[in-house]
């Protein structure tokens, strides 16, 4: 587990903005590329400020990764363990909630992508909620259509591929889409969020695919 703690008289204001400054700049840099003084200067404050909240910029770096990918997982979680939906009402809840965050921030798959390949698969290991995926009500959903022979694919975990590959695939070659489409960002967007009606569409198809 990562050291969270900064220090005890922090102002929680500076606080905050500070980590706003080193998540937009982590993100867009990743860790190798990030300095300090950029996540100094976006925040709008020295540099000797931030050192002396944060102390270095490896222990800024794991609280923005470690945060980054537990919101990542905590939205994952949040619908598999809701009892009250279906398997059908779960797979339009998950391309929603990520399309908006990737929407909102999509940088964010290339930085998780890039600091697990740079930084080991211990980073997930450490998130609880990433191995309760695997415990879930989802699963155990996914385990009696299986067993009433309801759908057709018997392996969950080709569900988590297909599922994040249409969600996140467009956002990481979002630079390639554009321009053979001749998209702007807004044109972007609005075709993602056509991919909140179209991939529960596809996803059941695989599922119950005769």
């Amino acid at each position: 587990m990562p050291d969270l703690k900064v220090k005890k008289t922090a102002d929680p204001n500076t606080e905050a903005k500070i980590k706003t400054a080193a998540r937009t700049i982590f993100h867009t840099k990743g860790f190798a590329a990030a300095r300090t003084r950029d996540i100094a200067e976006e925040a709008q404050i020295n540099l000797a400020l931030l050192n002396y909240y944060f102390g270095s910029k490896e222990k800024l770096f794991q609280l923005i990764m470690f945060e980054t990918l537990s919101e990542f997982f905590k939205n994952m979680g949040a619908v598999f363990n809701d009892e009250t939906t279906t398997l059908e009402n779960k797979i339009q809840l998950i391309a929603e909630k990520y399309i908006d965050m990737l929407i909102a921030e999509p940088e964010i798959p290339f930085f998780i992508m890039g600091e697990i390949r740079s930084h080991g698969p211990e980073l997930v290991e450490k998130l609880p909620s990433a191995n309760a995926i695997l415990q879930s009500v989802f699963f155990k959903q996914y385990k009696e259509a299986i067993n009433k022979r309801k759908i057709t694919e018997l392996n969950p975990l080709h569900f988590l591929m297909n599922i994040m590959g249409l969600v996140v695939f467009p956002f990481v070659n979002s630079t390639m889409l554009k321009k053979v489409g001749k998209l702007k960002d807004k044109q972007f967007n609005m075709l993602m969020e056509e991919r909140k009606k179209l991939i529960p569409i596809w996803m059941n198809a695989m599922l119950y695919a005769k």
